[in-house]
Formats: C-alpha cells, sequence, structure tokens
C-alpha cells in the first residue's frame, strides 16, 4: 500500500490544509499555526566482507519477501545512524559489528514509506553467531563476484560503489599474493599488474639494447667488453632481454635461467672479460630496465606506484639469479669443468 497522505492534525485532530512556504507546499493546521515538515526517512545498511564474502540475509517480510538484500531498516528515534546500522545488522543476521567506514549515501523514492535517503556502512564482524533474526528466514555469506539480485536498488548502488572502491585494493593484494608463490616460474603465470610494464619492456627490447649497449662500452666497470665487437653485444643483451620476458611470462622455470646464466658465465670467462665486468654488466642491464619503466609515465596514481614496484622486485628476483649463477658458471669455467 502507499504511503497515505496527512488529514488531520496530531496535536488538535482539527483538520489539515496547505500553507505556501519558501515556495513549498506543506501540511498547515491552521487552528494550532503548525507546519508539518516532510523529510526523508532513513534506512540504513550494513556491508559487512569477510575474504571477499558480502553478508547477506533473506527477508521474511515484504517488501521483497524472500529476496536477498544487505542487513537493512530504519533508523529509529534516539539511536545515531551509526548506531542504527548496528543494530539492523546485529536483529537481522546475529551479527556484531564494528563501523569501518560511510560506503554510499543516496535518496531513494519507494511506493511503500514515500521518500527515503539510504545511509550503507562498510562494516567489520566484531562477534556474534550468524543467524537469521526476526524479520529474516536466512543470512550467509556470498562471493562479492557471485551475489544474488538484491532486493533494494539502493542495495545494488551501495554494492557497486564499494565494490568500485575496492577494486584497485583488490588487484594489488592478488598482484602481490601471485608474486609470493613459492615457485616465482608458476606464479607470474597469472595476471599480474606489472604484466603491462613486462609488455612495454619487451616491445621496446632494442631500444633498452641500445642504451646497454651504450653504457657498456664507456663505463670503467665494464672495460672488459670494449674491445668487442658491438652488434655481437647488442645481440647478446637482446639474448638476455629475451631471457627476462620469457621468465617474466611463466614460459621459463629456474632450471632454465640456471642452465643459461651457467653457461654465459663460462663463455664469459672464456672471452677473457673478468667477473667483475660480467656482474657489472648485468646490473647496467637491471638499470636501463627500471630507468625505462620509470620514463612511462608512472607514479600517478597508488595502482600505478605498485605496478613499479612490482616490476622492480620481479627484476631484482630475476637477476639475482643470473648473478648467482653467472658467477657459479664463471668460476667453473676457471676451474676447467663443464
Amino acid at each position: 500500500m502507499k504511503k497515505g497522505k496527512r488529514q488531520f492534525c496530531h496535536s488538535c485532530g482539527g483538520a489539515v490544509s496547505m500553507k505556501e512556504e519558501d515556495g513549498i507546499n506543506r501540511d498547515f493546521c491552521p487552528a494550532c499555526n503548525l507546519i508539518f515538515y516532510e523529510n526523508p526517512l532513513p534506512v540504513v545498511s550494513a556491508i559487512v566482507a569477510v575474504d571477499r564474502q558480502i553478508l547477506l540475509v533473506k527477508r521474511g517480510k515484504s517488501p521483497y519477501k524472500g529476496s536477498w538484500c544487505l542487513p537493512t531498516g530504519f533508523a529509529e528515534i534516539g539511536e545515531s545512524i551509526e548506531e542504527a546500522a548496528l543494530r539492523e545488522l546485529a536483529e537481522e543476521a546475529g551479527v556484531k559489528g564494528r563501523i569501518l567506514a560511510l560506503a554510499d549515501v543516496q535518496s531513494y523514492k519507494s511506493r511503500f514509506y514515500g521518500d527515503l535517503i539510504f545511509i550503507s556502512y562498510e562494516v567489520e564482524q566484531a562477534g556474534g553467531t550468524l543467524q537469521p533474526g526476526s524479520d529474516t528466514v536466512a543470512a550467509r555469506y556470498f562471493p562479492v563476484d557471485k551475489l544474488p539480485r538484491l532486493a533494494f536498488p539502493s542495495n545494488r548502488d551501495a554494492m557497486r560503489s564499494y565494490i568500485k572502491s575496492k577494486s584497485e585494493y583488490w588487484s594489488i593484494v592478488d598482484s602481490f599474493s601471485m608474486t609470493l608463490g613459492k615457485d616465482s616460474s608458476m606464479s607470474i603465470k597469472k595476471n599480474l599488474l606489472s604484466d603491462k610494464l613486462v609488455d612495454v619492456i619487451e616491445k621496446n627490447a632494442k631500444s633498452i639494447a641500445q642504451r646497454w649497449l651504450k653504457d657498456v662500452l664507456t663505463n670503467p666497470s665494464t672495460a672488459g667488453y670494449r674491445q668487442m665487437d658491438p652488434s655481437r653485444l647488442f645481440e647478446e643483451i637482446l639474448s638476455i632481454l629475451s631471457q627476462f620476458g620469457k621468465w617474466m611470462g611463466g614460459f621459463y622455470k629456474d632450471s632454465d635461467i640456471r642452465d643459461y646464466y651457467t653457461a654465459f658465465g663460462r663463455e664469459s670467462r672464456g672471452k677473457g672479460v673478468a667477473l667483475s665486468h660480467v656482474l657489472s654488466a648485468l646490473s647496467l642491464i637491471k638499470k636501463h630496465l627500471w630507468e625505462f619503466a620509470l620514463s612511462r609515465g608512472m607514479w600517478k596514481r597508488t595502482l600505478d606506484i605498485y605496478m613499479a614496484l612490482e616490476l622492480d622486485r620481479r627484476i631484482v628476483i630475476f637477476f639475482d639469479k643470473a648473478v648467482f649463477y653467472t658467477t657459479q658458471g664463471h668460476e667453473e669455467g676457471g676451474n676447467g669443468m663443464r
């Protein structure tokens, strides 16, 4: 049923008429000289998330009986909006909560209650036992990407706002978790945030190689390379960048890095290049990879900064392995080992 219009004054019982105030026609009692102000009713909702699962309750009463929604209800006289949100959460889902942040605010017109203002909070579960309440018949957590259709449009809008606000944070957490895998070559097969920068590096490998070649032929720490054929050095750095890209893409395992750089170390010794110069040359590759990544206009958003830091971590992991096996190969070359 639709919300009824006021007909009588609650103070004297007399008939209510209309009076214009501030350009708005309002209910007015001539006998009491009293204007009745109509304001939106405040409705609160709680968004409780645990491991990216959202707490929903199934309504046991109209409107939307049998539908799922966030723990939602009207604020009562004498309580704050925050208190109302926590009360509704406890009454409808048996959960005690703690307010974390305001998630969404919006106006809504209901055919049952008239003008409403919905205030949704992000809430942390702090206790209680998950169970339906007097107005609900079920309470459970749903994965954030598999939510049923929510009863109230305001709930749907609040969840869209909440998911949007968390998407960047979740992307960072997922990407960081992947880089912490026991087998780096397997974990990076998944989509990491820094893969975008890796793609840029692969597409610009020749430009990076040219910068490295200019540096290595003039840097005192790599003097052992000055007598070598620049075209051969250029092909060698392209090969190393290719190895890096394959490992970053998950196509190479640690054993592939071991085999390649052990052989690289042996060959370097065979060419008479001192180990210190070889390691310095590898260090210059890291430098030019990182400088090139920085030149792509990062540091504008939190996500950009994380992508850069994640890329740096992956570069360090790869070249730490490369340095170790190159050193091992260089030493084996001196002992006549194959």
